[in-house]
């Protein structure tokens, strides 16, 4: 049953049959199978599929769709689940609070979010998919889906539960140490298979995720690659970002913001076609969003342009429901006070701390090799010193170490991804092709 929007995207995803390493991740009689591909290259289509031919051709047997979170597993599975199962003509309709269906032969399959890894346990299994493994819990493996998947049905002791473990590489985790024992380990229950997204997705797509995003991204979510977080956050950024550039008196300055007591980081840029030229900073120390207002406004009394766009941490809006002035409240009082018209460009909700930290690493450098984001060091030297040296918290692979330059590039960040988010340049197909 297949239904076609788009015959060419449909045709191109029908090449799927013919990548080798997804046609032995269907076939292979292994028990546990870690499979790290490129995003968007059909590795979730391919789980998908085969879980619910197991669940067809398996009366009686259950099974389980999972992901780190229950909205994101829900998102990711739940609607394909019930077209594919053609849950509507069932005799028991699909549980939208259990996100279960039910099969006519009574096999079940469940969506289940592991934010509360305890959710998998007490059923016996016949086999499951973990989907985005890498942002799971980093214990949710070995304390709760594999005793889960070893408790034996006492009706069928000689069956053995197998678990597909989806995903696209993030750092040197646990989901990369499951990477190196399905390569390396002597054991016949484990097997790695792994592709590119250049192997599914057209040359054209490919070279678009090249322009948005750094060369550490791109072979890490395209090319399927561990990459080592190498301490330094925006690794990339040298020399060839710096400039000499200053502010010309007609432009529209761009005010960004991370609101900390001390220091108070704010950072003064200005657009020019795609490039962000960070050329000016307000950093002060034991102050309050009123106080960086009035040097900004003293510090630009004599510029032409009187138009600023604001950006920032959207925690800066904290007391307007009640009916409190805000850090931006207040800095757009005094602005109002001396002449300048603004614009507020926030957030209604912080990103992702790495959606953030992968949007500079695009504009400092993106996959092509291009940059587009300059920091002039000696009007700015916060700023230049934060992005060549913020480094990442020890253990972790996108937390970012406490110093005094880490909140100007907070700051900058705010202001990129809300300029220049990092959008999958992948397009979205809605083609559905058989099982």
């Amino acid at each position: 049953m297949i239904s076609t929007v788009n015959k060419r995207e449909a045709d191109r995803w029908y090449k799927l049959k013919d990548i080798p390493q997804q046609l032995s991740l269907v076939r292979d009689n292994v028990r546990f199978k870690v499979v790290p591909a490129g995003r968007r290259s059909g590795k979730t289509e391919r789980a998908k599929r085969y879980i619910v031919r197991q669940a067809m051709k398996n009366a009686g047997r259950a099974y389980f769709l999972a992901a780190p979170t229950r909205d994101q597993a829900k998102k990711i599975f739940w609607n394909d689940l019930k077209q594919m199962t053609f849950s509507s003509l069932h005799p028991r309709p699909p549980s939208e609070t259990e996100l279960l269906v039910t099969l006519p032969n009574n096999a079940t399959i469940q969506v289940i979010g592991l934010d509360k890894p305890q959710r998998i346990e007490g059923q016996l299994w016949a086999g499951g998919i973990v989907d985005e493994i890498a942002d799971c819990k980093p214990n949710a493996w070995a304390e709760n889906i594999k005793p889960a998947l070893d408790t034996v049905n006492p009706q069928d002791p000689d069956y053995r539960a197998w678990c597909w473990l989806t995903g696209v590489p993030d750092g040197l985790n646990h989901f990369y140490d499951l990477a190196q024992y399905a390569q390396n380990a002597n054991d016949s229950e484990w097997a790695f298979y792994t592709w590119k997204s250049s192997d599914i997705l057209p040359s054209d797509v490919i070279e678009a995720a090249k322009r948005q995003i750094s060369q550490r991204q791109f072979r890490q979510e395209y090319e399927a690659s561990f990459e080592t977080a190498q301490g330094r956050i925006y690794e990339d950024y040298s020399f060839a970002n710096r400039t000499s550039e200053t502010i010309q008196p007609h432009e529209q300055l761009l005010w960004f913001h991370d609101f900390n007591y001390t220091p108070m980081s704010s950072g003064i840029g200005v657009r020019r076609g795609d490039n962000l030229y960070c050329l000016d900073e307000i950093i002060l120390s034991s102050a309050i969003s009123r106080q960086s207002a009035l040097e900004f406004v003293e510090r630009y009394k004599n510029h032409d342009n009187k138009n600023v766009l604001i950006y920032g941490d959207p925690a800066g809006r904290a007391g307007e429901k009640h009916g409190h002035e805000s850090d931006y409240t207040e800095m757009e009082n005094v602005l109002k006070s001396n002449g300048w018209k603004f614009a507020r460009n926030v957030k209604k909700a912080a990103p992702a701390i790495k959606d953030r930290q992968n949007a500079v690493r695009a504009k400092i450098m993106n996959a092509n090799g291009e940059r587009s984001l300059f920091v002039n060091p000696a009007t700015a030297p916060y700023t230049d010193r934060g992005l060549a040296t913020v480094q990442l918290k020890k253990g972790s692979t996108f937390i970012e170490e406490d110093s005094e330059v880490q909140h100007i590039t907070t700051a900058v960040g705010y202001m990129v991804d809300y300029i220049w988010p990092i959008r999958e340049p992948i397009r979205e197909f809605t083609t559905r092709f058989a099982l």
